[in-house]
């Protein structure tokens, strides 16, 4: 899933969301991505989507790996699935409304978060942040409820150091945080 972050020019910074227009999540608003092809890296694939999904055209090398996320649907087990998260503050185009997403900005400080899957609202606003995460996520069984969930912040460096290359301005693992909570308020 790619994030792309605009400054607005007076003092505000914006993030591009699209709102899901079929297929898992209809309705929500999403980051930009989909799945990987045959043989295509995670950079690849947030390159490819990004473009067919906002005709934004973004490089590999402006994209900034964030986070690796792990969804658990138990009721639903297909619907399991690890996402990398990229953020990019460099593209070149204007976005456009595809066959999957209707592409809108939105202020960091104001992020659609109860129109977004429910696990974005424990991750996504230090994602945007700076903050580099692992986290994962077990949904329950309306298959829309986070029931559990584990974040480790700053942990991405570790973690992900084979799939996308060192992170800079990571912490070291003994200087990361972890979260881990039942969800369900119980």
């Amino acid at each position: 899933m790619s994030y792309l972050i605009r400054d607005t020019g007076d003092g505000r910074s914006q993030v591009l969301l699209g709102r899901k227009k079929k297929g898992l999540g209809e309705g929500n608003f999403v980051g930009l991505g989909g799945k990987l092809e045959p043989g295509e890296s995670a950079l690849a694939a947030a390159v490819r989507e990004t473009a067919e999904e906002s005709g934004l055209v973004v490089a590999e090398s402006d994209l900034q790996p964030r986070g690796l996320l792990t969804y658990l649907f138990p009721h639903r087990e297909a619907w399991s699935q690890e996402s990398s998260v990229f953020v990019c503050t460099a593209w070149s185009g204007t976005p456009r409304e595809s066959d999957e997403l209707n592409p809108e900005w939105f202020d960091l400080e104001a992020l659609p978060l109860d129109e977004m899957w429910d696990d974005a609202r424990y991750w996504l606003p230090g994602v945007l942040a700076g903050k580099a995460i692992v986290a994962t996520f077990t949904f329950g069984a309306d298959l829309a409820t986070v029931r559990r969930h584990t974040v480790q912040v700053d942990q991405l460096a570790r973690e992900c150091q084979d799939r996308t290359g060192p992170i800079s301005g990571s912490r070291s693992t003994s200087e990361s945080a972890a979260i881990s909570a039942d969800s369900s308020g119980s």
